[in-house]
C-alpha cells in the first residue's frame, strides 16, 4: 500500500500519454506550440503497461489517461484494454478535447474505459473556435453524444473560467445539468505555463483569475445545495440546481486548497514521476523501465517526495519548465 509521509493513501495514478495536442488552447499552449519530445523520449505500450503493474501492486486502483490530447496516441485503445485488464485496476479514465471522440467513444468503451472528462470552456461556437485557436464545438457535441450512447457515464464537463472571457456563461453553464445527468464542474485557472500574451481579445494575465467564491457568488439564483462527494472523487466540491439532474462543482486550486486529500501522482509522457502538480521534484523511471529494473523504488522516491500542500502562486516561476500539456494537467 502506498503512503505518503503525510498519511494519505495514493491510489490514483494519473499519465500523460503525449505532449501532443489537436488543439491550442490559450490557456494551455502557445500558438505556436511547444518544443515536441522526440517519440523515442516517450514511454511505449508495453512500458506505460508495466508501470501501471507496479503502481497496481503497490495499491492504485483508478487510472486516468491525459495529454496532451491522448486520443492523438496511435495506440490509445490498446493502451486502455490493456491497463483496464491489470488486476486490481477498478476504474480507467480519460480527459479529452472531443474533438476526436465521435470516432474513439465505442471502441474505448468496448476497451474496458469507464468514464470520460470533456473540456468545454464556452457554449459561444465563434468563442469556442478563438478560445482553442480552431476547433469546432460541433465535433465536441458529437462526441458528447458518442460517449452517452456507449455509456461512458457519469460524463463530467470541465470548465476554466477566465474574467473578461466565460464568466458571463456560467448561469448557461449550470442550467445544462437541470436537463442532463451531467457534472459540469467550474476550475480556477492555474498559473501553470500560461502567463504570457494571449494575443487580442483575451484578457491580460493579471486579470484573468476568477475564484470559486466568485463563481458561487454569480450562481446564487439556483439556490445550489450541497452534494456528498465520495472519497476518492476528486477534489470538486459538489453541489446540484434543487431537481436538476447533473451536478454542479467547484474546483479551487488556488482559492480553497484540497491537498489534504490529494491521493495522485503524476507520470508524464517521458516517463517521470510527480508527486505533486506543481511542485517541479520528478523522479525519472524511463531508463529503469527499459532496462527491466524493478520499478517500487521509484515510486517509493517519487511518494515521499509528495509535499503537504502546496503554494501555487509562490511555487510556479514566469516561465516553468513544462506546461499543463506536457506534466499532464
Amino acid at each position: 500500500m502506498f503512503i505518503d509521509p503525510f498519511g494519505r493513501t495514493i491510489d490514483y495514478l494519473r499519465i500523460s500519454l503525449t505532449d501532443r495536442c489537436n488543439l491550442r488552447c490559450v490557456y494551455c499552449m502557445p500558438q505556436e506550440g511547444l518544443r515536441r519530445q522526440p517519440r523515442s523520449e516517450q514511454l511505449t505500450v508495453n512500458e506505460i503497461v508495466r508501470v501501471v503493474e507496479t503502481a497496481a501492486q503497490g495499491g492504485v486502483k483508478r487510472v486516468r489517461l491525459t495529454g496532451g490530447e491522448p486520443l492523438v496516441h496511435p495506440h490509445i485503445v490498446e493502451i486502455v484494454q490493456r491497463i483496464s485488464s491489470i488486476q486490481n485496476i477498478e476504474e480507467v479514465s480519460l480527459t479529452t478535447n472531443a474533438m476526436l471522440l465521435e470516432r474513439f467513444a465505442q471502441p474505448l468503451a468496448d476497451a474496458g474505459l469507464t468514464r470520460i472528462n470533456i473540456s468545454l470552456d464556452t457554449l459561444d461556437v465563434d468563442k469556442f473556435k478563438r478560445i482553442t485557436r480552431g476547433g469546432e464545438i460541433d465535433r465536441v457535441w458529437q462526441g458528447i453524444s458518442a460517449a452517452e450512447h456507449a455509456h461512458l457515464s457519469p460524463l463530467k464537463l470541465n470548465t476554466v473560467i477566465v474574467r473578461g472571457l466565460n464568466t458571463d456563461e456560467l448561469p448557461a453553464l449550470a442550467r445544462l445539468t437541470m436537463e442532463h445527468a451531467w457534472h459540469i464542474r467550474f476550475l480556477e485557472i492555474m498559473p501553470i505555463g500560461n502567463s504570457g500574451d494571449w494575443g487580442n481579445g483575451f484578457p491580460a494575465p493579471q486579470n484573468r483569475y476568477v475564484s470559486v467564491q466568485e463563481m458561487r457568488d454569480q450562481l446564487s439564483r439556483f439556490d445550489l445545495q450541497p452534494e456528498s462527494t465520495p472519497i476518492g472523487n476528486g477534489p470538486a466540491r459538489t453541489f446540484r440546481i434543487p431537481n436538476a439532474l447533473g451536478t454542479v462543482g467547484f474546483i479551487s486550486p488556488l482559492g480553497e486548497h484540497f491537498c489534504q486529500n490529494c491521493n495522485r501522482l503524476r507520470l508524464t509522457a517521458d516517463g517521470r514521476l510527480r508527486s505533486c502538480l506543481v511542485i517541479a521534484n520528478e523522479i525519472s523511471l524511463r531508463d529503469a523501465v527499459r532496462n527491466g529494473k524493478p520499478l517500487e523504488e521509484y515510486f517509493t522516491q517519487a511518494i515521499a517526495q509528495k509535499p503537504k500542500q502546496h503554494d501555487m502562486m509562490a511555487a510556479i516561476p514566469a516561465d516553468p519548465q513544462r506546461g499543463m500539456s506536457q506534466i499532464g494537467g
